[in-house]
């Protein structure tokens, strides 16, 4: 924790900063038609979402491209125990989710986290294709019929389950991460995993747990959208889609901090529901996606966090991108 007075003043902002920011995310149902508030309540859901993949990509500097399956799992979990045959509540649904993600990043997470680079990214998404195949073909998931869920139309219950979700994550993940010897020994082995073994940290227990965390968040996430959307298939929850735009979103918003994610993953699916909103469901998306991504990447290299985090950064980034305009 801080230990300096600066430094217990730059926390007590921080915490001010978010009390307010929790606080008017809470009453925004007040001031917003069911419509906008489903979109907020997607919003909320990415950045969970991108918060989760964060800790795998940005922290412990691996790329995964098969989170889609943790996502899955907790859906069919919910799904599969909300069924007529064993009809467990919703709430009631969401430890098992958690708890078996948990359980498949582990025993994935052990010999696929010994690898590096290329080598993980393709491991995770043949994981995450198997699992799509699987789900295709296993009576108990529905096949290609998927699964429904009984229907509960509280667009409110919805929004606030998302940002009690959304908010657990973010305040879980910054704590883990600034504050307790998990998060040193992460961004350690991030930085230089040789000389993080020879200081005596277990790298490879640490990436297995950074893992299982990240499956963790992204399974309750899964498990509240199949109980919102009231059905799912296959490829709605386990399609590599979703892993894909946790990936931008993350790198849009700023790899490896905490709160660039969720700014990522509201710039994107705000753009994304404008542009269906307006044009359709058209292909105009990818490339405006795309010269978006393009921006970023030339201009804020560290991602949209950048402009935010410290106004003489800010200026001087701006100030960058004018030159080279």
């Amino acid at each position: 924790m801080a230990s300096n007075p600066g430094e217990v003043r730059g926390y007590l902002f921080r915490l001010a900063a978010i009390a307010v920011c929790l606080l008017a995310l809470a009453v925004v149902p007040a001031f917003v038609d069911p419509y906008s508030l489903r979109i907020v309540t997607g919003a909320l859901m990415w950045a969970g979402l991108a918060c989760a993949w964060n800790i795998v990509g940005g922290y412990a500097g691996y790329i995964s491209f098969g989170h889609s399956a943790f996502f899955g799992i907790g859906a069919y979990t919910t799904a599969i125990l909300m069924q007529s045959g064993i009809g467990m509540p919703f709430l009631a649904t969401l430890l098992p989710s958690v708890v078996v993600a948990m359980i498949v990043a582990a025993i994935i997470g052990g010999p696929t986290m010994r690898l590096r680079g290329a080598y993980f990214a393709i491991a995770t998404w043949a994981f995450a294709e198997m699992l799509i195949q699987l789900a295709t073909i296993l009576d108990v998931t529905g096949g290609t019929a998927g699964l429904s869920l009984p229907a509960y139309l509280n667009e409110f219950f919805f929004y606030y389950t998302m940002l009690a979700a959304a908010a657990a994550s973010f305040l879980g993940v910054w704590y883990l991460i600034e504050y307790t010897r998990f998060g040193f020994r992460l961004k350690a082995l991030r930085d230089h995993e040789p000389a993080a073994e020879a200081m005596g940290i277990r790298t490879n227990l640490v990436k297995v747990q950074a893992f299982a965390l990240s499956a963790a968040i992204t399974a309750l996430f899964g498990s509240v959208f199949a109980y919102w959307t009231t059905y799912i298939d296959p490829h709605s929850v386990l399609g590599p889609d979703i892993t894909d735009q946790m990936v931008v979103m993350v790198l849009l918003g700023g790899l490896g901090t905490i709160w660039g994610p969720a700014l990522g993953a509201v710039v994107l699916w705000m753009t994304n529901r404008y542009i269906w909103s307006t044009f359709g469901d058209t292909v105009v998306y990818l490339p405006i996606l795309g010269l978006i991504i393009a921006m970023v990447v030339l201009f804020l290299p560290n991602g949209l966090i950048s402009l935010i985090v410290g106004r003489r950064r800010g200026r001087e980034l701006i100030s960058r991108i004018l030159r080279k305009l």
